[in-house]
């Protein structure tokens, strides 16, 4: 069983690429490389048995891959009598491969036929599908994904039995017990399932990262005395993404404890495990794990009961290139898979490229705790790939065979000069005559003027070449006669070409737009033609919104912006033009001029007894307000003169001043002059 494959942006994604070899004697090896490629390799012969190419190889990459049971492929395929040959051809061939996809679809691809048996979609996943489980006996397969669901399918009708949620997470992979009544799942917990009911059995720790593997390691219990209900006292194995240690459960009565009942340790995270399971309590389990760093791991133990350390690998089995020469040191070839052949005495290993690995037994020697294995690999580089697969013939020309290429009736290739002109032209050097005219080396040169002139497109063909290159979608023919700027020639063009290229036509120019600007212009004045020349025709098309959805939205995309580019465009005129004005006069240097008319002031006490005598004349007061506003005056400066004494003690002369002021009429002055002579 494979750890898994897969994305590798995701830091929890299982290391390795999806593989698995097919039940019964283990006769082929399949193998889902990174680049989406499907290849089947006989282990016996280490050759390319079958390729196979899935459409959405690139989106859809394969995530994870299962064989049908022996069992199951036996009972397949209608029930009719067949021929010796059929029988002979069929009986050693192994039938259905499940191929999960990263985009959540399930491919049952068939072997003997080399094509795809059918594909499960509809009612599935809809996210990556990590792992894939044939039911032994009735034919159904079990998937889980990204998702958190686990679907059971019937492959027979191609849809969905049943389908439920596995984990609050992604669940990652999953087994069927041995029986065929129960179901492993995990995510980072293990659950066991009834699948009759689809009801949790029992809860296990599980571990801190996505389970990549799990598989049942015993067929019977070790304790025999007790009845055995088909799941009770059975060992089962799991192995996580990042984590060196294997670990093994049993299932047990609901009250006993769910943790481990022991583990293996290896080197690094576990990319493929294959195992023989234990018949009776006496049979030792063995166990070949293939790590990340290329080396397979043996155990070799009899599962009974609680084990507190983990356990180390009874064998290590390591493959190095030969180092040629004194300074050329050993380098290792890394195990890519591992499995035990039907005697359990001998193993499988796949080791060197994905894309060309290398098939060999090992027979198995339990004395030596470690192999280093001496292979070189440069040999093996090459595909063997068997002749009869290609069916592409090369015919064996004859130098005197006259091809005739295809093209208008009566039509008569230019003749070209002679050779052998030349080769006269070397022997007149060669004999030291003359130089050779220019007239004589141009004709020797095969230069003519009209045939560079035959390589433009005539104005006439342009109707022709355009759809002719739309229906072949020929990118150079369709861009000699889309880059032309003859608004005349475009209108004629678009005028003479018939209306079924009209649509590829508006599709083309679509594409066109959206590429770079200068020649977006360009494809503008073609649409502009095609638009207003074929509008009734376009008319009368029904599914003509839906045809050039894309034109429109481009359309609404681009004209969006014109109104804010508008309004900025006529706002930085108005900037850029008030900017031009403003430089213009600080340039301009003013003219000398001089004054006509030039005022003095003489002096400050003169002035302010001109402005009172101006405020007297220009406001024409009445005899009242004067009379008031000297009470008033009065008031303050009574006011202000006891203050004045209070403050100065000394001086008694205040109130003679006070009293001056009042007989002389000064309190027609304004009080702040008061307060300043004061």
């Amino acid at each position: 069983m494979a750890a898994g494959g897969g994305g590798v942006a995701d830091p929890f994604s299982p290391a390795g690429v999806p593989c698995a070899f097919s039940p019964q004697s283990q006769a082929y090896f399949a193998l889902a490389s990174t680049d989406g490629h499907l290849r089947v390799w006989e282990t016996a012969s280490n050759r390319l048995h079958q390729e196979y190419v899935p459409s959405a190889h690139l989106s859809g990459t394969c995530t994870c891959l299962a064989w049908a049971p022996a069992r199951l492929q036996a009972k397949e395929g209608p029930q009719r009598k067949k021929r010796k040959s059929e029988a002979i051809g069929t009986s050693n061939q192994v039938d259905l491969l499940a191929l999960g996809t990263a985009v959540g679809s399930i491919l049952l691809y068939s072997t003997v036929k080399g094509e795809l048996h059918s594909k499960l979609i509809s009612g599935g996943h809809d996210n990556k599908v990590n792992c894939i489980q044939w039911h032994q006996d009735n034919g159904c397969l079990y998937s889980c994904s990204d998702d958190k669901h686990i679907v059971e399918w019937n492959t027979q009708m191609c849809k969905v039995k049943c389908k439920w949620k596995g984990d609050n997470s992604s669940v990652s992979s999953l087994c069927i017990s041995p029986d065929g009544k129960m179901l492993l799942s995990a995510g980072r917990t293990i659950k066991l399932w009834v699948l009759e009911t689809k009801e949790v059995y029992r809860h296990f720790t599980g571990h801190a990262t996505p389970v990549s593997s799990l598989m049942f390691t015993t067929l019977r219990p070790p304790n025999e005395s007790q009845p055995f209900d088909g799941i009770t006292g059975l060992y089962f194995l799991s192995g996580a993404v990042h984590d060196r240690l294997l670990n093994v459960w049993q299932v047990r009565s609901e009250n006993k404890e769910k943790n481990a009942v022991m583990s293996f340790t290896v080197t690094d995270e576990p990319v493929y495990i294959n195992l023989t399971l234990s018949e009776n309590k006496e049979e030792p389990v063995k166990l070949a794990v293939v790590c990340r760093d290329g080396q397979v791991h043996l155990f070799e133990h009899i599962l009974n009961g609680y084990c507190k350390k983990p356990l180390t690998s009874n064998c290590t089995i390591q493959i190095a290139t030969p180092g040629k020469g004194k300074k050329s040191t050993p380098k290792p070839v890394p195990i890519l898979a591992a499995g035990f052949c039907s005697d359990k005495m001998s193993l499988l290993l796949v080791y060197g490229n994905w894309f060309q690995p290398t098939i060999e037994r090992v027979a198995l020697n339990s004395k030596e705790p470690h192999m280093c294995l001496v292979r070189d690999i440069s040999i093996c580089w090459a595909p063997k790939v068997e002749t009869a697969i290609t069916k592409v013939r090369t015919p064996v020309m004859n130098s005197e065979a006259k091809v005739l290429v295809p093209g208008i009736p009566g039509h008569h290739a230019a003749i070209k000069p002679a050779p052998p002109q030349t080769e006269e032209i070397e022997s007149k050097r060669k004999l030291g005559e003359k130089e050779v005219s220019i007239e004589e080396r141009l004709g020797a040169l095969d230069i003519d003027a009209k045939k560079e002139k035959d390589t433009l497109p005539q104005t006439n063909s342009f109707p022709v070449l355009l759809t002719q290159g739309l229906e072949s979608n020929d990118f150079e023919m369709l861009n000699k006669v889309l880059q032309t700027r003859n608004l005349n020639l475009i209108k004629r063009t678009v005028l003479r070409m018939p209306l079924h290229a009209v649509i590829p036509l508006l599709q083309e120019l679509t594409k066109r737009l959206q590429g770079h600007p200068n020649s977006a212009v360009i494809m503008v004045q073609w649409l502009k033609c095609v638009l207003t020349i074929h509008a009734s025709y376009l008319s009368t098309l029904p599914d003509l919104v839906p045809q050039l959805g894309t034109l429109y939205q481009l359309m609404e995309s681009r004209v969006k912006t014109f109104q804010k580019l508008s309004h900025l465009h006529g706002k930085l005129i108005l900037l850029i033009t008030q900017v031009t004005a403003s430089e213009k006069t600080k340039g301009s240097t003013c003219p000398a001029q001089k004054a006509k008319l030039v005022y003095e002031e003489e002096s400050s006490e003169e002035e302010s007894d001109d402005e009172i005598a101006d405020k007297d004349s220009d406001d024409n007061w009445d005899e009242d307000e004067e009379e008031k506003g000297g009470e008033k005056d009065e008031d303050v400066d009574e006011e202000e003169e006891e203050d004045a004494e209070e403050k100065d003690e000394e001086n008694g002369e205040d109130r003679d001043v006070a009293s001056e002021k009042e007989l002389n009429g000064d309190s027609d002055l304004d009080p702040e002059n008061e307060s300043e002579e004061e």
